[in-house]
């Protein structure tokens, strides 16, 4: 008896998994049929977050009711501000979201209802407490008070407010929100498609996103942009970086922040934030980094045909606005949420339970030796 030969792909690239109304790659990047470097240019944050859960973009009068909603929901149940300062010192900040998503759920007025208007509160109700949460955590970790989030802010401007107790300037807030914008959504990779697995059992909004967080964890997907800074770091400066690169390359090590599994030709989204990092860097009188990042980059290409990634500029764009590594991961988690939700509404919507199959390579069939004889 042999199992049927069935098609394999390995990490099943390439293979249709599913559809969806929400994203595509062909052809560059485009959330519900906008180009993400034209959502960038002409939209904030929230604009795409309502685009992703609501399906269009807003108008005036509708961003400004979802504003008010997201504001209205910025707060925290108080087990949680608790259960962060209980954490063993060192938790990672990722891994404390994946906690608090998890506890959000419990205290969702919702949490029972799978319908499409439920999961869209919830979802709207994860896009403000996630922010506050990673914000709060941080700030425990470090020994100081949390910062009661400002309804008058806007996503990028009130995570900054609520993270560092002040204002940050325009410059950073379009900094962040435009990452924000590219780090929104990304069609079914490894984070969003483990929560389309999750809930096509029936399993509810929270469970997904716990899931996809922990599949952004990993370096291979979200972790990526913690490392950008540990190999310019590595690279020592721009005297040093080319002759470090080909040296790195020789020994076959994986430079992070290069190389995609779907863009082979480059990431547009690399492209567009290549110059907020620029400027966040000129404005903090410090381009070492970016200067190193552009000869890596140029040995990359010619030596590997392989091009930057959004890890890469993200990375150094976060480093120059003076946040710390380990929450570079978790600010793609504040902004993977409206994709994350969108495809589990999308997946619930429409749902069929994802169960494929595999290639079997074990023993041929054989009969149990009771005990005794077992040698």
């Amino acid at each position: 008896m042999t199992t049927p030969a069935l098609p394999y792909s390995p990490g099943l690239e390439g293979v249709v998994a599913g559809e969806t109304k929400i994203c595509t790659v062909e052809h560059g990047l485009s959330y519900r049929g906008y180009t993400v470097d034209d959502l960038a240019d002409h939209c904030s944050f929230d604009e795409v977050a309502y685009l992703l859960l609501h399906g269009e973009l807003p108008n005036a009068r509708e961003l400004q009711a979802f504003i008010a909603r997201v504001a209205a929901v910025r707060q925290l149940p108080p087990v949680l501000p608790d259960l962060f300062a209980g954490l063993p010192k060192g938790v990672a900040p990722l891994d404390a979201l994946r906690t608090a998503v998890s506890v959000l759920g419990h205290f969702d007025p919702d949490a029972a209802d799978n319908s499409h208007d439920a999961n869209l509160r919830k979802a709207e109700r994860l896009v403000a407490q996630i922010p506050v949460a990673i914000a709060t955590q941080h700030r425990i970790a470090k020994g100081l008070k949390p910062v009661a989030a400002r309804p008058d802010l806007g996503q990028a401007a009130n995570f900054l407010y609520v993270l560092r107790g002040s204002e940050s300037s325009p410059e950073e807030v379009k900094a962040l929100d435009v990452s924000l914008i590219l780090y929104a959504e990304h069609e079914f990779n490894a984070s969003t498609f483990a929560a389309r697995v999750i809930v096509s059992s029936l399993s509810d909004i929270h469970s997904g996103v716990t899931g996809a967080i922990g599949a952004l964890k990993g370096p291979l997907h979200g972790g990526a942009n913690e490392k950008v800074m540990d190999i310019l770091i590595a690279a020592g400066g721009p005297e040093n970086a080319e002759a470090w690169v080909r040296a790195a390359l020789a020994r076959k090590e994986r430079i992070m922040g290069f190389g995609h599994r779907v863009y082979k030709a480059g990431d547009v989204r690399a492209g567009i934030l290549r110059k907020y990092a620029r400027a966040a860097a000129e404005a903090a009188g410090a381009t070492t980094w970016e200067d190193t990042a552009d000869i890596i980059e140029r040995v990359m290409v010619a030596e590997k045909g392989m091009y930057p990634n959004l890890d890469w500029p993200a990375g150094r764009l976060y480093h120059a606005m003076k946040l710390e590594i380990p929450l570079y991961t978790p600010i793609f988690a504040m902004s993977r949420i409206t994709g994350w939700a969108a495809h589990v509404i999308e997946q619930l919507d429409n749902n069929r339970l994802i169960r494929p199959r595999a290639l079997y390579k074990g023993p041929v069939p054989r009969s149990v030796t009771p005990i005794s004889g077992r040698g």
